[in-house]
């Protein structure tokens, strides 16, 4: 899901400024070189290198690296990793979660899909997938419920289900849907805190390399905010996905000792029903298809580990956001 408002901002940045970004392959900038700029946000704080700020910037740097890995998910994904695993993924009946099931049934895996409700072409996959469903990502009882009906231990569990409503964007001080924000704050931050405690009290999730994958957005970059939202707004969306930011690391260090990952994973810019209204920007600024979406989402998945605990990815590069 995207973050919304686009921003003059990065053009807007000096030469030089913009040299100390581009010149540093399939990264940011360092601490000194953000010093440099007097500050400027959207760029790294550290030396570890991070994914640009500017959507369409980003895109266009790749297309200039030739970068496979951004351009072309095919040319590096091998999915046979997920062969005989079981796999939970919550809001999986449509779009990027749909996607995912797809490919994870394609791998081999065993799907275990959570939710409100089911479609038809989840139904269509076969026996591979079990789908439970009246779960509501804020309804307490179905979620603590749930262990009992997953079965055996869960080796990945995906937390994909989100809630951005059309009457999100655009929201600013004149036009507030307090209701609204909470909402999304409990369906996309909460949410995924409910899901892993339940099935990680319950022993629900593997104790032999069993991990828990957070999908998030950019949009709870907080420092990508000043580049991608200059003059604010879209509330609701901005603080459920800071939100769900910071209750993912809090549980990655928590399970830190269990020997859990958590990571938290950006898909990208999909094309998706939730992003049709930015159907015009799709070319510029890099939009997928949700199946090589679903792809990027995966490969990050199974390259999880202990090393990228608690980090903050984007699928598209595979570079970390800034918080």
């Amino acid at each position: 899901m995207r973050s919304g408002l686009r921003s003059s901002f990065w053009f807007a940045l000096t030469t030089s400024a913009r040299a100390l970004v581009v010149a540093r392959p399939l990264g940011g900038a360092s601490a000194s070189s953000r010093s440099a700029v007097g500050g400027v946000r959207g760029l790294a704080a550290s030396a570890t290198e991070y994914s640009l700020a500017d959507q369409v910037a980003r895109f266009a740097r790749a297309k200039e690296e030739k970068n496979q890995r951004y351009l072309d998910m095919d040319s590096v994904y091998d999915g046979s990793g997920f062969k005989g695993k079981r796999v939970l993924v919550t809001g999986g009946n449509r779009g990027l979660g749909l996607a995912t099931v797809k490919q994870l049934v394609a791998d081999g895996a065993e799907v275990v899909v959570v939710g409100r409700k089911s479609s038809d072409e989840l139904e269509a996959l076969g026996p591979s997938v079990t789908v439970i469903t009246g779960v509501d990502m804020c309804d307490d009882a179905a979620i603590a419920a749930l262990p009992e009906r997953v079965g055996a231990p869960i080796d990945i569990v995906i937390n994909n289900a989100g809630y951005f409503p059309g009457s999100a964007e655009g929201e600013t001080l004149q036009d507030m849907n307090f209701d609204e924000q909470l909402k999304q704050i409990d369906v996309c931050a909460v949410g995924p805190l409910r899901i892993s405690s339940a099935l990680y009290n319950a022993g629900k999730v593997s104790k032999d390399g069993g991990k828990i994958i957070i999908v998030t957005s950019q949009a709870g970059s907080v420092d990508w905010r000043f580049t991608q939202c200059p003059e604010g707004g879209n509330y609701g969306h901005h603080m459920s996905r800071a939100a769900c930011n910071i209750g993912g690391v809090l549980l990655a260090l928590e399970l830190k000792k269990a020997g859990v990952p958590v990571v938290l994973l950006h898909p990208g810019f999909n094309r998706t029903e939730m992003t049709a209204k930015y159907s015009h920007i799709w070319d510029i600024e890099g939009a997928v298809e949700s199946s090589v979406g679903a792809k990027r989402v995966l490969y990050e998945s199974l390259r999880a580990t202990m090393e990228q605990t608690a980090k903050f990815i984007n699928c598209e590069d595979g570079l970390e956001i800034p918080w």
